[in-house]
């Protein structure tokens, strides 16, 4: 070979290994914005569609499956918190044989207060499932409940599919625990039904993965089981436990929020409005037999009994990791535009990332390269020891530069233990995120505690974190207005309510708690800014102060309050504005407007309204300011 020759082909290498190194993201949608209702008679009604995904033998990387549930065209959305499934129904054709793989399952939100127009996006890894997301493919989401036909969702589910070489290989599934199983029953007993499985491994299996969704429903006595109960669950393999948690979640933290109903109450391993992300165990077999077993903390109803554990769990088995050293983005939490986020920004410093460990040697030392396009990017060096699989969050030093409006931030991943990544083409991730909104650099802060102020602190920080205001909860008493002048110097800044019950500044299913709320207005006395009273564990607004920045007085900003929302026979409420505007509040029943009151220039006012004659249950309070719903509440009539 002449030296031309050679350098040819070595051109065409260096060609080929970029090409291979460089992602392709492709995207499958097998439901876009479909109106899904309740069968109110069968108690669930399924969904199917079809979807053309990559060929058998196509590289996949990983596939993240995308739900999206909006308020529907034609109807109202739907009220309820309920358990539904997606289904991977089969592979291959309408007369393939029904494989009926649980992909999710998502609890619907309390939807009664979202207007045209609103729509929440969630996300969920579904690679273990990637032999069978081939060809044709038939997904189901099947959606329970018993709501009538006036109220539904707009479903969209998206499966983004990443190519590149997979991680491991996979070379079989076997279905552990697929089915709603009693649990307190005395007649019946969970550990009767739960039985161990046994399998024998296959040939060239080094690594076994338990993928499980678990949920808990149902209300008996003495302790609320399983929806309202936290209790332990228990995994084991070949008699080594290898997997014990509660099964419990804390729900006042959900970046959707507030919702229609009791959306703050922690549950069983589930919360309302939430695409469930499954436990995933990773077990190190050697060839031969072995048994998977399943143990729920011992429990008996004494009466109500209903309780019921709705479990899907599969066993995938592949090889052992194909590389040794490789690692990949998870994901850039701050900043970030996505909803899911939403809770951690906008954020004015510490931008915050995960990363997945996809090789077989621990990850001990990772140099992460990160920055907002336009500016310097800034280096920090990661040093700790993580397994195969497991992902580790990072912090990463530094004030978050930005120009007005849309922004790029990026990561890189650089030198895992000091060598070069197998494949790189998931080492480099990108977000969009908006600057934080330029804000006065003096103003009044007011602060209306509740009846428990005991939960609640606000925390006024800088760029570089240090705390410049405090209210402390030792600082608080009930039902007395703060009111505080803040001076501040340029730049970013960022305040932070925090509720350490979870509950909130007011929530209508706890109206002893009482009403308060967190406002900042203009030195004139303009509202600018409300914090959402109905905010869970808390709320973060960041804002870049500008000295002798004003406000647009035309432009109107609203706070309402609401209380009390679970009454006998009134309530009131209250808007405060900075400017005066029509007002239009419409009472409704399930979608039946009950009463309709319109008001003239309203600025700031409290209004009572007489419930007396309304049914009993939910009632939906909405406020139109100049034409425009800027309110929508839910109150419930004993």
């Amino acid at each position: 070979m002449n030296i031309k020759s050679f350098l040819t082909l070595f051109a065409l290498i260096i060609c080929y290994r970029a090409v291979a190194q460089k992602p392709a993201i492709s995207h499958i949608v097998t439901h876009n914005r479909a109106t899904i209702i309740c069968d109110p008679i069968k108690g669930e009604n399924p969904y199917p569609a079809w979807g053309l995904f990559p060929k058998t033998d196509a590289s996949i990387r990983k596939i993240t499956m995308h739900v999206t549930l909006g308020s529907p065209d034609s109807l109202h959305t739907a009220h309820w918190d309920y358990l539904d499934h997606i289904i991977l129904r089969r592979k291959g054709g309408a007369n393939a044989p029904e494989l009926s793989y649980e992909l999710g399952r998502m609890l619907t939100p309390y939807g009664s207060i979202y207007n045209k127009g609103w729509n929440w996006k969630w996300q969920v890894d579904v690679t273990d499932f990637a032999p069978f997301l081939r060809d044709s493919v038939e997904i189901v989401y099947v959606h329970s409940g018993f709501e009538d036909k006036t109220v539904g969702w707009a479903l969209t589910i998206d499966f983004e599919i990443l190519s590149g070489p997979p991680v491991v290989t996979p070379l079989g599934i076997k279905p552990l625990w697929n089915k709603a199983y009693k649990y307190g029953d005395p007649n019946e007993k969970i550990e009767d039904n739960l039985l161990p499985v046994n399998y024998n491994s296959t040939a060239g299996a080094a690594l076994s993965r338990i993928r499980i969704q678990h949920t808990g429903h149902g209300m008996d006595k003495p302790r609320g089981c399983s929806e309202f109960c936290s209790r332990w669950r228990e995994i084991s393999v070949d008699g080594k436990i290898v997997d014990k948690r509660d099964m419990w979640k804390k729900c006042g933290d959900n970046p959707l929020y507030p919702q229609g109903g009791t959306w703050i109450f922690d549950r069983a391993y589930w919360c309302p409005g939430d695409l469930q992300q499954p436990d995933v165990i990773d077990v190190w077999t050697k060839p031969g037999s072995h048994q998977v077993s399943l143990l729920m903390e011992p429990y008996t109803a004494t009466d109500n009994i209903q309780a019921a554990e709705n479990i899907a769990a599969y066993l995938f088995e592949y090889t052992a990791p194909n590389q040794k050293t490789d690692v990949a983005v998870e994901a850039i939490m701050v900043p970030n535009d996505e909803q899911r986020f939403s809770r951690l920004n906008p954020a004015s410093s510490d931008p915050r990332i995960m990363f997945r460990n996809l090789g077989s040697d621990p990850v001990r030392s990772l140099t992460i390269v990160y920055g907002t396009q336009g500016f310097p990017t800034k280096t920090f060096h990661w040093k700790g020891n993580l397994p195969f699989n497991q992902v580790a969050e990072v912090i990463l030093p530094g004030e978050i530069q930005e120009k007005d409006g849309e922004n790029l931030f990026l990561v890189t991943l650089n030198q895992p233990n000091g060598k070069k990544d197998a494949w790189s083409g998931d080492n480099n991730m990108q977000t969009t995120f908006t600057a934080a909104q330029k804000f006065p650099a003096t103003f009044v802060l007011q602060l209306l505690t509740n009846n428990k102020p005991k939960d609640n602190s606000i925390f006024l920080l800088n760029a570089k974190q240090d705390t410049i205001f405090q209210k402390t909860a030792a600082q608080l008493e009930p039902v007395t207005l703060y009111t505080d002048t803040i001076r501040l110097s340029e730049g970013k800044h960022s305040l932070r309510l925090v509720d350490t019950a979870g509950n909130g500044l007011q929530f209508w299913a706890q109206p002893a708690n009482g009403d308060g709320h967190l406002r900042i207005f203009d030195l004139k006395g303009n509202l600018i800014h409300a914090f959402e009273s109905d905010c869970g564990t808390g709320e973060m607004f960041s804002f870049n102060a500008v000295k002798g920045l004003e406000f647009n007085t035309t432009t109107g900003r609203y706070a309402f309050s609401l209380y009390p929302r679970s009454v006998v026979d009134h309530t009131q409420l209250n808007v405060v504005s900075n400017k005066a505007s029509d007002m239009t509040v419409q009472i409704t029943v399930d979608g039946t407007v009950w009463q309709k009151h319109e008001y003239k220039a309203i600025k700031n006012a409290t209004f009572d309204y007489d419930l007396k004659h309304l049914p009993a249950g939910r009632i939906i309070v909405e406020a139109f300011m100049d034409g425009i719903s800027q309110f929508k509440g839910r109150i419930n009539k004993r």
